[in-house]
């Protein structure tokens, strides 16, 4: 009967239109939350769980179940999914300010900048090497999506052993900030050259360095103008009566600059991430009295619902399938040893003091969301009307990031252990 209701001819109705999209939602944020609970019952973060349970409900057709395929034919799901990405980014920005960014001290920038640069050298090998018959814009996609790191899940495990105010602690949480800023300009810049070239316009050495100066040049001009802007714009809305005042006006800033970086040719996450970054405590104090919770905890909701359409389905469009066959399989094998060895690269930025660099290494592995993200964007980019990412070098990349998210945890539980137990053995 489900199924008789899903194939239906398209009706006019509003009703119609809309009852697709509610059953696509529940089945997802039921997904999302049953995944999510399981993850963390064995110690992994919730987001790996609802992007396994997206890849399983995706994946359901190869046992004969295939009315779920709906969900991912949905353009209004499509759409929430991206609203999701938007507002993952800005709560990633968020968590930081651009003062953290400026106070990160020479190590960490070291850190960050070998974090981004050997990650996105390696993978642009490996596409090289693995992917021969692709353009070589595959190939520096897939480096561009080595490059992100997910510092929440090192955070988590750092956190929960105590040794989140140690100097490898303050090390990789610093780099990670500048990490993601480098990481985000390199993903701008390859999708914007992807796009030109797809309009036909002449590739040129000069013409890179346009699309890399506008990337740094916006993100410059939005930290810079925003940090001054905002504290005024949030003074303003504070005067304002009603509810819900702080959360509007903060999310009318970000999609404000999602807009302005789209309108300039970069990705709109972009400019979400360079919004949470401007926003601080100080900038809506002004609130303090009318509103009883933080900005963070306002947004909350809005991610609690969002963010797991994203996840579920960008899971939902890895194709197992593919991944039987052994040069996928290779690919995403040789991606996720890439990933792991260039963020190795980062511990070189420890030498020469009594920091445990292994441990700052291995803290910067995860791609987690940040990951997934940069994997998403991939499926958009098209040249001459070919996707430059087709479903079975995507499948790869996303097990990349599963991989990556997945090991994190107990390497980093080890590392620092062993570090501890060194520690004692020279007392």
């Amino acid at each position: 009967m489900i199924l008789a209701l899903l194939q239906a001819p398209v009706a006019t109705s509003h009703v119609e239109t809309l009852a697709p999209v509610v059953l696509a939602l529940a089945v997802i944020l039921a997904a999302a939350k049953l995944g999510g609970d399981i993850a963390e019952r064995i110690g992994q973060p919730a987001v790996l769980g609802e992007l396994v349970v997206g890849v399983l409900v995706g994946n359901l057709s190869l046992v004969g179940v295939d009315w779920l395929q709906f969900i991912t034919a949905n353009a209004t799901i499509g759409v929430l999914a991206q609203l999701g990405a938007i507002i993952l980014l800005f709560e990633v920005g968020l968590e930081s300010t651009v003062r953290d960014m400026m106070q990160v001290g020479a190590r960490s920038l070291v850190v960050a900048v070998l974090g981004v640069v050997t990650p996105w050298a390696l993978g642009w090998w490996v596409g090289a090497l693995l992917l021969p018959n692709h353009s070589v814009y595959v190939h520096a996609f897939l480096g561009a999506a080595l490059t992100a790191t997910s510092v929440g899940i090192t955070a988590r495990v750092l956190k929960d052993l105590g040794r989140s105010q140690s100097p490898e602690a303050r090390i990789i949480l610093g780099a990670a900030v500048i990490d993601d800023v480098l990481g985000l300009v390199v993903l701008a810049a390859v999708a914007a050259v992807i796009a030109a070239v797809n309009s036909g316009a002449a590739l040129s050495y000069g013409a890179l360095a346009l699309v890399f100066g506008k990337a740094l040049v916006f993100l410059i001009a939005a930290l810079s103008l925003g940090v001054a802007f905002s504290p005024r714009l949030f003074s303003f809305a504070s005067r304002l009566r009603g509810r819900g005042v702080l959360l509007a006006t903060a999310l009318v800033f970000c999609f404000t600059l999602a807009w302005l970086a789209s309108a300039i040719g970069l990705a709109p996450i972009v400019g979400a991430y360079a919004a949470g970054l401007i926003l601080e405590d100080v900038h809506y104090r002004d609130f303090a009295v009318k509103e009883e919770l933080q900005l963070e905890e306002l947004i909350r909701p809005i991610s609690s619902f969002l963010v797991p359409v994203f996840f579920v389905l960008m899971g939902m469009q890895v194709d197992l399938s593919a991944l039987m066959r052994p040069e996928i399989l290779g690919l995403a094998a040789a991606l996720t040893v890439a990933a792991i060895l260039g963020k190795q690269a980062c511990a070189l930025g420890a030498l020469g003091s009594k920091l445990d660099w292994l441990s700052i290494g291995i803290g910067m592995i995860p791609r987690g969301e940040v990951g997934l993200i940069f994997a998403s964007i991939g499926l958009t980019l098209v040249v001459s009307g070919e996707p430059i990412v087709d479903s079975a070098t995507y499948s790869a990349v996303v097990i990349m990031v599963m991989l990556t998210t997945l090991i994190t945890p107990p390497l980093l539980k080890w590392s620092l252990g062993r570090e501890a137990g060194r520690g004692k053995r020279e007392r």
